[in-house]
């Protein structure tokens, strides 16, 4: 987060399945969003065959690209740069290629991000756009692989759900020769409906006083709908209130144009999204019917300001705590508390790892980052016992991969996961799945991080906190850990450790021994 520091600037890229969105921002001391430059690159990430279960070579080409073009241009910026990838990446199973091969081109790695992760952020960025800290709102976003859509009371987000309903995915599926039938409406408004039914209940359940939009397609029927009644496009259509009624007579537009022709002549309707329109106007259309909405609020911000604001904000609860930010911290503590997890246990182990990370900085070299996932792992490491007792590690690795953990990436999960996996037993393996197909760099950081957890665990072997806390000096002849007691000398917790230093000697190469001293 340096660039930050110096700076001020961000360059939040959306690594969208239709385009590619970046915008340059900085916060105000007031908290208030300046933006210093956007930019767009229509990309049809998704738009290869399978149902975006593959990336194509020609779809992979023309995205790197756009990232080659959108990172030089945040670097004139002089900003920091953080890329979120939604649909297309998170489903295609060859999305690895891709990641790195941008990275190996721009330096930039692609934060990959489950569909409720998307959610939170777009929430993030409607709260920063419009006046709802008060208000009982739902929130939606369409976009061409994925649709996002999120209730909030008094500026939070109490239910996400993201569905795989997209306007280019649908297009694909209903519409793949641009013309349109009966029949095929027909048949796309029955998918729609199957898919988005059940969600639908939830949000109702929840309840809300104001609905609000921010996708492209809803931008694109409102430029049709000013067009129809001769008004002036404004500056900005943040804010704008958009009636049932014209909103459906817009989307009725927009349906008895049967073919691309017809579209591309429809008055105000962007031609770069009369291919796709059709698909998007079906999901409106069921939204404002299914939900009952009688009118539509735009907001000016979705999910790249989300990860402004949200970049802004985990390093500030980074640089001032030194720890995990408070929603990460929440959302693991979500997860201590449905698996039932010994908090004081897992709290003290976090305590003694953060410290032996922090005293052999000297040789990782690792910063805040890889902190906090190491705090995460120490929390969550023992979630397997949920399962059984036996093989509690691996139990516990499949638990944190596959959880909902709002404020992480995909990335960051795995490998939480795998750090938690090795805490105890087998040291890590390439034969092993998962952790095969991490990069050589997240290997090591599996194994460094692994190596400190399993002696913390080990120093905790009884659950009493008797270590109270430890110091560690680095020689030239080896590593010694101090461990600070009250009473007497911890036997059993030093047993423990000592079996569990292989990992870390075999990473410094520096035997480790253990010393205790009285607090």
């Amino acid at each position: 987060m340096s660039n930050i520091e110096t700076s001020g600037k961000i360059a939040a890229i959306d690594v969208g399945t239709n385009s590619f969105h970046m915008v340059v921002a900085s916060l105000t001391d007031a908290g208030m969003l300046r933006i210093h430059a956007r930019s767009k690159d229509t990309v049809r990430l998704g738009s290869s065959a399978g149902d975006m279960k593959r990336l194509s070579d020609e779809a992979m080409e023309r995205g790197l690209r756009a990232m080659v073009r959108l990172v030089d241009e945040a670097r004139q910026h002089d900003a920091t740069v953080r890329a979120i990838a939604t649909s297309a990446v998170r489903e295609a199973l060859n999305k690895d290629v891709f990641v790195d091969r941008v990275f190996r081109q721009t330096g930039v790695h692609i934060d990959v991000i489950p569909g409720i992760e998307e959610g939170r952020l777009i929430f993030l960025g409607v709260r920063n756009a419009l006046s709802i800290a008060d208000k009982r709102v739902f929130a939606f976003d369409i976009g061409g692989g994925s649709t996002e859509t999120i209730t909030g009371h008094d500026g939070e987000p109490v239910f996400i759900h993201s569905a795989k309903l997209g306007h280019i995915r649908l297009t694909q599926r209903f519409f793949p020769d641009a013309t349109v039938t009966n029949e095929q409406i027909n048949e796309c408004r029955a998918w729609i409906r199957g898919e988005w039914q059940p969600a639908f209940q939830s949000h109702i359940a929840y309840g809300f006083d104001e609905a609000i939009a921010c996708s492209g397609t809803v931008m694109a029927l409102a430029s049709v709908i000013l067009a129809s009644a001769g008004r002036r496009m404004p500056e900005t259509m943040n804010g704008l209130t958009l009636g049932r009624d014209e909103v459906l007579s817009a989307i009725d537009t927009v349906l008895k144009a049967r073919t691309l022709e017809q579209r591309l002549a429809i008055p105000g309707l962007d031609a770069k999204r009369a291919d796709v329109i059709v698909a998007g106007a079906l999901m409106i259309e069921y939204l404002i019917k299914g939900l009952g909405i009688s009118s539509l609020t735009l907001s000016g911000y979705a999910l790249r300001e989300g990860i402004v604001f949200d970049t802004v904000q985990q390093a500030r609860d980074i640089s001032l705590t030194h720890h995990l930010s408070r929603l990460r911290y929440q959302s693991v503590l979500n997860v201590c508390e449905l698996y039932r997890v010994n908090r004081h246990h897992s709290e003290h182990v976090k305590h003694l790892s953060v410290q032996l990370f922090d005293a052999l900085i000297p040789l990782h070299g690792m910063g805040d980052k890889e902190r906090e996932l190491l705090e995460a792992a120490a929390l969550l490491h023992d979630v397997g016992y949920h399962i059984a007792a036996d093989q509690h590690h691996k139990h516990s690795e499949y638990i944190i991969r596959n959880c909902v953990m709002p404020g992480f990436t995909t990335d960051e999960t795995v490998l939480i996961s795998s750090i938690a996996r090795y805490h105890r037993k087998s040291h890590p393996k390439r034969k092993h799945p998962v952790f095969a197909s991490l990069s050589g760099a997240d290997q090591n950081l599996v194994a460094v991080l692994a190596s400190i957890l399993r002696i913390a665990e080990g120093l905790d072997r009884r659950q009493q906190s008797v270590v109270r806390g430890l110091e560690a000096r680095i020689g030239p002849d080896g590593i010694e850990i101090v461990l600070q007691v009250l009473t007497d000398v911890p036997d059993v917790e030093l047993w423990s450790a000592e079996r569990r230093t292989g990992l870390l000697q075999e990473i410094f190469r520096r035997p480790v021994r253990f010393t205790v001293t009285r607090m």
